[in-house]
């Protein structure tokens, strides 16, 4: 996604406790910033401890005055859940495009009884934007070796789509794992770029 500098870039990040939400918007913060951008992050953590929803907006341009992306106005919807991709859609504008992970993760409200998950989620969001691609991240990350990679393979995804640098995002990715996941990390980034 090639754009006017001077426009903002607006990704919304969500997901579910312990998914790796917040690592993959400061990812995306950092190489956004080291390729020059004025960049702004802000966070909700929710009861992200016991699998409470999480989500991080990522703002950059030449200026950004405010952290906050408004409904109607997020350019890519990076999704770590298929039902909290339903619930953020809202935000997305109406060509902005969709990341989505298949996994599901049931919240306890439902397992109490307390609302259903949406059976036809994938219909949902298809039926509601343009080409959205949607990944089997978990097991793919698990193939991999390690099912923490998930976040790595959405932002290799989302890197397809965005205006900044690769050499950038290599550098930021192998800066802020840990020396001895820095190769199957930047595999997983790899893998995540060639999905389409």
């Amino acid at each position: 996604m090639t754009r006017d500098k001077t426009k903002t870039t607006n990704v919304l990040v969500v997901g579910t406790g312990g998914q790796g939400v917040i690592t993959a918007s400061e990812i995306l913060s950092d190489v956004a910033m080291l390729s020059g951008f004025d960049t702004k992050k802000s966070e909700i953590h929710g009861m992200s401890q016991r699998g409470g929803v999480v989500t991080s907006h990522v703002r950059y341009s030449e200026t950004v005055y405010s952290p906050m992306i408004m409904e109607g106005e997020a350019d890519i919807l990076l999704s770590f859940e298929l039902a909290e991709t339903v619930r953020w859609l809202h935000f997305l504008q109406p060509d902005g495009r969709v990341i989505s992970n298949r996994q599901r993760i049931i919240p306890p409200a439902i397992y109490a009884g307390m609302g259903s998950y949406p059976e036809d989620a994938e219909n949902v969001i298809r039926q509601r934007t343009t080409d959205p691609i949607f990944v089997d991240a978990l097991p793919l990350a698990e193939t991999l070796g390690n099912p923490r990679l998930v976040n790595t393979i959405l932002l290799g995804i989302a890197s397809t789509l965005l205006d900044l640098p690769l050499d950038q995002w290599t550098a930021v990715i192998a800066r802020r794992v840990p020396a001895t996941f820095k190769a199957l990390n930047l595999e997983a980034f790899e893998k995540g770029r060639g999905i389409q």
